[in-house]
């Protein structure tokens, strides 16, 4: 047994570990609540009603301060699923888990006040026992209208979208890889192809256009880069040729090389992010993250530019929140803005559960076994 002074160096790295995935949720869901209420606000909006800076305090939302939206829902649902896959660390199913992904946002689907056929096995589990979660929290159309229109929880969605509902909510997925590889560091190249493809997976289980699930893919990727020490530009750089491998690459791999461009020429400036686009979209959601993570030298800073322009404020301002917490850890995220913020204790415990559910086992956030499709039962897409 090691000594008390041997042992220190371990417990200052499982510290800092925890740090980066309490981070990475929790500073998604802060920049979800900063951005809330200004969502559907013009820049120009936001600066007469907030004064020059704009946005950079709470102020309420669905009738409270910190309150989140639909964005932090779906994570969590997502890191539930992820949680509730039993699956070997030598080689975890994707399909299997997108599977179990599926039966979760059927489970969130039921907190929108929506019945489906397919919730009938599923309506269990520690989530679902947060009466907060069952709220409409300005829900996106594609991602009720996918759930509602499936027959069967392998389906995958067979419009035309490539909305940010389905990469404001894969960032679990990137943590869930890295404990894999932190378990396995021998892996890391395998996981982290296994982590892109299944976040281009779980958006597809709503979002049937190619951009929308490779900018899904491109974020987990590098939400686990990050999680394992990667500096942003040397994640972002690891991911670049994931993407660069995948038929219609294109619209991502531009609107990411635009960020890192934007980023090292015209930092913090909102004509640069204008630039990116507005954020309703995947990959302009994934550039405008990217862009205020590489441009500001704080958490506060980053995710205050992400919420301050025409567009998605919520879904940017989580993204880069979820970048920026696992880049830096919680200990950067303001303590006036995790102080108020809604299910703060639901969302610290998944950030622990996916970081520890290697050595662990069943956490807290996956009571209830449920039944996770196979391989087999997925057709070949």
């Amino acid at each position: 047994m090691k000594a008390v002074g041997d042992q220190l160096p371990d417990l200052l790295e499982a510290q800092q570990k925890q740090d980066r995935y309490r981070g990475c949720l929790l500073g998604g869901a802060v920049g979800d609540a900063l951005g809330a209420p200004v969502e559907f606000m013009s820049h120009a909006e936001i600066i007469r009603k907030f004064g020059a800076n704009g946005i950079d305090e709470y102020v309420p939302a669905y009738g409270k301060l910190g309150a989140i939206t639909d964005d932090t829902q779906m994570t969590l649902f997502t890191a539930e699923g992820l949680l509730r896959v039993q699956v070997s660390a030598s080689a975890p199913d994707v399909n299997a888990a997108t599977g179990a992904i599926a039966q979760a946002y059927q489970r969130w689907f039921h907190t929108q006040g929506q019945s489906h056929p397919l919730q009938e096995p599923c309506l269990d589990g520690w989530l679902l026992e947060h009466r907060e979660l069952h709220s409409r929290r300005g829900p996106g159309i594609t991602c009720l209208t996918g759930l509602k229109s499936m027959r069967h929880v392998t389906d995958l969605a067979k419009n035309d979208s490539k909305g940010c509902g389905g990469v404001m909510r894969v960032a679990p997925i990137g943590m869930y890889f890295a404990s894999l590889a932190l378990a396995e560091s021998r892996d890391r190249p395998r996981l982290l192809t296994q982590a892109f493809d299944l976040a281009c997976k779980a958006a597809a289980i709503t979002h049937g256009h190619p951009t929308g699930q490779l900018a899904s893919g491109a974020f987990a990727a590098i939400i686990m880069e990050l999680l394992l020490g990667e500096p942003l530009s040397g994640a972002i750089n690891a991911v670049l040729p994931l993407l660069a491998a995948k038929p219609r690459h294109e619209e991502t791999t531009e609107a990411i090389q635009a960020a890192c461009r934007l980023a090292a020429e015209m930092p913090i400036d909102i004509d640069a992010l204008a630039q990116l686009g507005e954020g309703w979209v995947a990959e302009e959601a994934l550039a405008i993250a990217l862009y205020c993570a590489l441009s500001t030298e704080d958490f506060r800073s980053g995710v205050v530019l992400a919420v301050n322009h025409n567009g998605d404020s919520d879904s940017t301002g989580s993204m880069a929140g979820q970048l920026l917490g696992a880049l830096h850890g919680v200990q950067v995220i303001p303590g006036a803005w995790l102080e108020p913020l809604e299910l703060r204790g639901v969302i610290e415990t998944m950030a622990d559960d996916l970081l520890k559910f290697r050595d662990t086992g069943l956490n807290k956030s996956q009571s209830d076994k449920v039944h996770v499709p196979h391989s087999s039962e997925f057709p070949n897409v």
